[in-house]
């Protein structure tokens, strides 16, 4: 299971604009949340008890741990706006996985209030 990427490190072959989204109201309360942000990002500010796989991660992460995301769960991924997040949406489709993008991302998710955590010991931030 991999997937090449283009020159910009993008997954190749993605269009982000021809997957299954949803806004942040819609999103379940249990949901299995994949953030692809980079490392810098995630440490910033993220959602508590989100899984975190950069997206160029995606592929090789799944090829090695196949049960990475848990077993047939729909996966909502979320990135910083929501770019990012589409095309890995897109890949994991494509791959079989029930995904699902998070419209908005984290600048959407910081915007509403909901709480945050970050590694640095800084009140958490969406880079």
């Amino acid at each position: 299971m991999s997937a090449p990427s283009d020159a910009s490190g993008r997954l190749a072959g993605v269009n982000p604009f021809d997957v299954p989204t949803i806004t942040l109201d819609e999103l379940p309360a249990d949901a299995i949340l994949l953030d692809v942000r980079e490392a810098h990002e995630w440490a910033a500010g993220h959602v508590a008890g989100a899984r975190h796989i950069p997206m160029n991660s995606v592929p090789a992460t799944l090829t090695h741990e196949p049960g990475e995301l848990g077993d047939g769960n729909r996966i909502f991924v979320i990135c910083a706006m929501g770019g990012r997040s589409a095309q890995v949406t897109g890949w994991l489709v494509r791959q079989g996985y029930d995904a699902t993008n998070v419209a908005g991302g984290m600048h959407a998710w910081e915007d509403s209030g909901r709480p945050m955590t970050s590694e640095t010991g800084q009140p958490p931030t969406v880079l």
